[in-house]
């Protein structure tokens, strides 16, 4: 029998080898630790930025209502990091000075300058109101820095001297220079450039200096409303009911009637087709403008319609109704020889004042007598013609065109008139509703005079409301609804309007929108004052503001290196593996004759 046995010449650790990883191995191993740390880095900034630009809506909720406390809290003057500015609003009556402050910008170029209005020490707003009007400086210009060195001295009196040199100071004219010639308006305007900055050392130019047009003055209301109503806060992910398209609250209009004019401004589409061809003029009435820090930022860019309607304020629109019932009555006398109005036996019966009320119309020694007889929807009736609207379907009060208004999606705040009507007497301000309304107003104006006066007297009636308001209350309340619903063509049933003195127990003043949109620019400012202090610490939220995405494409860039890098590798290992699989078969030709053959017996 042959016995045969295989011997191999070779080392014993052939026979127990350990494994062992290649050095492509380990540098594969190496560089995917790498992509996985990268990756995870990646993430871990993503989120921080997230979390640092985007709070939840709790705490965009407890900031805000903390803002809101604060802004009812003295100043802090010793706080270096605040900036103040001033705006004089110069009217028509009289001037104002309004002084406000903010901190640093957040470095966020989606919000705005956290602007608020100054507080003494007392808590009290730092304002300061002087007469006559700016306008009564008219004949005698060179005097007019004169006139507001008084505004100008109470204001460096509030503002720490070290910020004087760049607090800015922006003096805006309104509806009394308005009225003056341009050669007038320019000289009182030469003269504030010319001379105040000799006395006072504000950041103040002749841009800075101007008359506004009833169009600036109303965009500036409607900023001013919206940013106290936290309306341009486009990060908030708690929008609901507020947001009209994604990532962007929904703005609310305002109504303001005054005792001459009426205003209405209200955001319309941003596309150029809403208004019609024939229309074209119609474009004056909108104003389009960008409340963001950079240019480059659209998220502020808002698109208002925005109109004044000078006769339609309250007292104004009594004025041109007195008018029309003195003409037609005393045409109505001549035609057929009657004697109404004449006496005060044979009164004119208005049925825009309360019952047996008895008042007294002059007009150019012309008297009409007039008693009330409280008839509510018949001076509706009456005031209807005052509208003077249109037979077109988009047009309003004066023919005028109206862009059209989204009621089913849309918000109001009505002002002045549009509260006192509501409140002062009927006692229904806030939430308007227009058949409550229409019922509480013809209660009022059906009761006799002596009974309202009575009720006067026992304080059955706001604290604001005097003898003017009790005798005009029905014409106005009358005046105003025709106006809202006549005019602007608000359903009956609108809900969505609010009738307001305060917001945030707070007055809000076009002052404050004046200042927002001057100052709009002024957060690059503090950016790059802060990149130029804070190069090292302040790194992070530079490189969010100016070069987020320069980052991000840096982290892609050394990512896709790696993973070519990796490729490199494995086609370099497959190669060797290749060249190297020759060399294993003439090893294995060399190895197998040394193999020993043995044959027993």
């Amino acid at each position: 029998m042959r016995r045969i046995s295989f011997s191999y010449f070779c080392p014993a650790s052939w026979y127990f080898t350990v494994p062992t990883v290649s050095p492509f191995a380990r540098q594969r191993v190496a560089i995917l630790g790498l992509f996985l740390i990268s990756c995870l880095l990646l993430l871990m900034v993503v989120v921080d930025f997230r979390h640092w630009g985007s709070p939840s809506p709790q705490d965009r909720q407890y900031e805000r209502y903390l803002a809101r406390v604060g802004e009812l809290e003295a100043t802090d003057t010793e706080d270096l990091t605040l900036n103040y500015g001033l705006v004089v609003d110069c009217g028509s009556s009289g001037s104002r000075i309004f002084v406000y402050f903010w901190p640093r910008h957040n470095g966020n170029p989606h919000d705005l300058l956290d602007i608020k209005q100054m507080r003494d020490r007392n808590s009290q707003p730092v304002v300061k109101k002087i007469k006559p009007g700016i306008s009564a400086m008219a004949e005698t210009p060179e005097h007019a820095s004169d006139y507001l060195r008084p505004l100008l001295s109470f204001a460096a009196a509030h503002v720490p001297v070290k910020k004087h040199k760049e607090t800015p100071l922006y003096i805006l004219c309104t509806a009394g220079m308005r009225l003056l010639p341009d050669s007038k308006q320019l000289a009182i305007l030469a003269d504030l450039v010319k001379d105040l900055p000799l006395e006072f050392d504000f950041l103040f130019s002749h841009s800075q200096a101007e008359v506004i047009s009833g169009k600036q003055e109303g965009v500036y209301a409607w900023i001013g409303i919206n940013f106290v109503l936290g309306r341009f806060d486009h990060e908030d992910e708690s929008l609901g009911p507020q947001e009209s398209v994604a990532g962007r609250r929904r703005t609310v209009g305002i109504l303001d009637m005054g005792g001459a004019s009426l205003q209405i401004a209200y955001e319309v589409p941003t596309s150029p087709t809403f208004l019609p061809p024939e229309q074209e003029a119609a474009k004056v009435l909108l104003a389009e403008f960008n409340l963001g820090c950079d240019v480059q930022h659209t998220e502020h860019v808002y698109r208002v319609y925005v109109t004044t309607f000078l006769g339609f304020g309250g007292n104004f629109a009594r004025q041109r109704y007195e008018d029309v019932v003195l003409n037609e009555t005393f045409t109505k006398n001549r035609l057929l020889g009657q004697q109404t109005g004449l006496t005060p036996e044979t009164p004119f019966l208005d049925p825009c004042l309360p019952v047996g009320l008895e008042d007294v119309v002059e007009r150019n020694s012309q008297v009409l007598h007039i008693r009330g007889r409280g008839d509510w929807l018949t001076c509706g009736e009456m005031l209807q013609p005052l509208l003077s609207r249109a037979n077109a379907s988009q047009a309003s009060l004066n023919g005028i065109y109206q862009s059209p208004i989204d009621f089913n999606n849309s918000e109001f705040y009505g002002f002045s008139e549009f509260f006192y009507c509501t409140e002062d007497v009927l006692r229904i301000g806030g939430r308007y509703h227009g058949p409550t309304f229409a019922k509480a107003a013809q209660d009022y104006c059906s009761m006799a005079w002596p009974v309202l006066t009575q009720r006067f007297k026992n304080g059955l009636f706001s604290s604001h409301a005097d003898q003017h308001r009790l005798k005009y209350q029905c014409f106005k309340s009358a005046w105003m609804y025709q106006v809202l619903h006549e005019g602007f063509h608000f359903p009956y049933n609108y809900s969505n309007l609010q009738t307001a003195q305060l917001v945030y127990d707070r007055e809000v003043q076009w002052t404050l929108g004046a200042i927002l949109y001057k100052t709009r620019f002024l957060p690059l400012r503090d950016l790059r004052q802060e990149g130029v202090r804070q190069v090292h610490t302040g790194w992070l939220r530079l490189s969010f503001v100016y070069n987020h995405y320069l980052f991000f494409a840096c982290i892609l860039v050394v990512l896709l290196a790696i993973i070519l890098y990796l490729l490199r590798l494995r086609r370099i290992h497959r190669r060797q593996a290749r060249a190297s699989a020759p060399l294993d078969l003439l090893w294995i030709e060399d190895v197998v004759p040394i193999i020993g053959v043995q044959v027993g017996p």
